[in-house]
């Protein structure tokens, strides 16, 4: 018997699991995947592991929903700062550990959180789109019209392509500016389809969005399928620092895996 949470942040799911005692059968990527199934199991864009560490509150542990330990997920390392609030490690503040080094963190009101994410010494531009790593590798695709684009087919296309053959894929963000801002849809490797929101992937946007010159605002808020997410930077030397990603994350259910 293992207790799970399921969290959302503007759509991107998760499922959560209090691994603090260490029980959870960390190298099962078969269970992950099943868990993660939408038909076969609780459904989600990734599972989530909170553990103990001597020298922070917690460590984040995140799985993509294919089973396999992956970079950085902006949305689930908000989700996880809820989660630790729920399970009453913190309370409004935080500091924890993940794959790509320590995040601070803050939560208030209806878990509404602000996430410091890593800091970012290089875009890449190219004709028609911009690469970047916030933690995890993301190619930002310029488009005309971003509903009108068939996210699974073009962002496995490129995900898979000669591009990012050597570094084991890219997440794909399509991007296009609509009435009320910029609109992004996000192709996630490892759950190898579209997601209706990613963090690092909106995060990765609006770095790029200042860095083309197509904004001078260091405080962007992003569009996705999900519900919105905001994004603050300060630009430092030739690169980016004070990053946050912000917005809601949502305690969904709880249950029991037998």
């Amino acid at each position: 018997m293992m207790n799970f949470y399921k969290y959302q942040g503007t759509g991107n799911d998760f499922v959560m699991i209090d691994n603090r005692e260490e029980n959870f059968p960390k190298n099962n990527k078969i269970l992950i995947a099943q868990l993660c199934h939408r038909r076969f199991g609780i459904g989600a864009d990734g599972l989530i592991l909170l553990e103990n560490d001597p020298q922070y509150d917690f460590r984040m542990v995140y799985y993509n929903s294919d089973g396999r330990e992956s970079t950085m997920c902006g949305n689930g390392g908000r989700c996880v700062v809820a989660f630790a609030k729920q399970l009453g490690i913190i309370e409004h503040k935080t500091l924890f550990i993940a794959v790509d080094g320590e995040h601070r963190a803050t939560i208030e009101g209806d878990n509404y959180v602000h996430l410091q994410m890593k800091n970012v010494t290089e875009v890449e531009e190219h004709k028609g789109y911009v690469f970047l790593n916030t933690g995890s590798p993301h190619h930002v695709q310029w488009v005309k019209e971003v509903d009108t684009v068939d996210v699974k087919d073009e962002g496995a296309t490129i995900r898979y392509g000669k591009l990012y053959a050597t570094q084991g894929g890219s997440n794909v963000n399509f991007v296009s500016k609509g009435e009320n801002g910029f609109k992004v849809r996000s192709y996630e490797r490892g759950v190898e389809d579209e997601t209706y929101s990613c963090g690092t992937g909106v995060t990765a946007v609006a770095i790029a969005l200042y860095h083309t010159k197509q904004t001078e605002n260091q405080s962007i808020t992003l569009h996705t399928r999900g519900g919105d997410l905001q994004v603050s930077f300060d630009r430092v030397g030739e690169g980016y620092e004070n990053i946050y990603l912000s917005g809601s994350a949502q305690f969904v259910f709880e249950g029991t895996i037998k």
